[in-house]
């Protein structure tokens, strides 16, 4: 049976926002994360998806955000499937922007979505014109324009906070270590002894302390690393091939077949359509 899913992505080379619009039927992703800040609505149909340990159901009208690394995954459970819209706003130009808007915080923090999902139409209107605007022929005074109207709308559900990747005193020391050493060692071939011996503790006690602080396994974790490390670079236009080879991935087959089950495209495609146009 011929697929109904979609997904419709570009990026803006000025900013490094992505815009995506995709239609899901039943199962749409595998649990994985962004390095972006993820706001979007849910156009039609219902949008299902965990975060932060809980299941959403999102609906048509609904608003929703994702925070960098926060693990999320996407469903359909209704006839029919569900429609879209998000964008995809890069950490470090939201933080730029909003210090600009003289947003409070602090220096060394950075901003976090109170909620995943809420009600507010006029962001949802923000968000719509921002996508719209990224896209068509526009003067830099009409995206600006655009983009300051978005955050102005986002700034009610952000808050600042210290930085979660430092010494996080909610995360238990042995799952705090593990996480530095597999971001430390993303592209070797890690076992768990090695990485147990290295916390100073038992391969079983390690692993349930990560599942506990990360929600996923420690290889489970190390996959969807190497996944977001594997985007990045993708969307500056290396090949799949080579983005493979250096992350630990066994061939180029390997890395697409974990790709499309996090983000519904293949590496090749992804590549593709983060380039500018020509």
């Amino acid at each position: 049976m011929k697929s109904t899913n979609w997904i419709d992505l570009q990026k803006d080379g000025d900013t490094g926002i992505e815009t995506i619009r995709a239609h899901f039927e039943g199962h749409a992703y595998d649990p994985h994360w962004h390095d972006s800040y993820l706001v979007g609505f849910t156009e039609q149909g219902v949008q299902q998806f965990h975060c932060r340990r809980w299941r959403h159901d999102s609906t048509p009208g609904r608003l929703f955000f994702v925070e960098p690394g926060e693990i999320h995954d996407g469903h359909a459970p209704a006839r029919g499937g569900f429609t879209y819209s998000m964008l995809y706003l890069d950490a470090d130009w939201l933080q730029r922007e909003l210090r600009h808007f003289g947003t409070p915080g602090v220096v060394s923090g950075e901003p976090g979505f109170a909620s995943t999902l809420v009600d507010d139409s006029p962001l949802i209107a923000a968000v719509a014109n921002a996508f719209t605007t990224l896209r068509a022929p526009s003067t830099r005074l009409q995206r600006d324009a655009a983009l300051d109207t978005l955050l102005q709308g986002m700034v009610p559900h952000l808050g600042w906070r210290q930085r979660r990747w430092d010494n996080d005193p909610r995360l238990p020391r042995v799952a705090r270590h593990a996480q530095a050493y597999l971001h430390a060692h993303s592209g070797d071939d890690i076992g768990l002894q090695t990485l147990a011996e290295h916390c100073g503790v038992d391969r079983f006690r390690l692993t349930r302390a990560f599942k506990a602080a990360f929600g996923l396994a420690p290889h489970a974790y190390l996959v969807q690393l190497r996944l977001s490390l594997a985007r990045q670079r993708l969307a500056t236009g290396e090949s799949p091939a080579i983005v493979a080879s250096q992350l630990g991935f066994a061939d180029q087959s390997h890395l697409g077949r974990w790709f499309r089950r996090a983000y519904g495209l293949t590496p090749a495609d992804y590549r593709r359509r983060c380039q500018p146009p020509s």
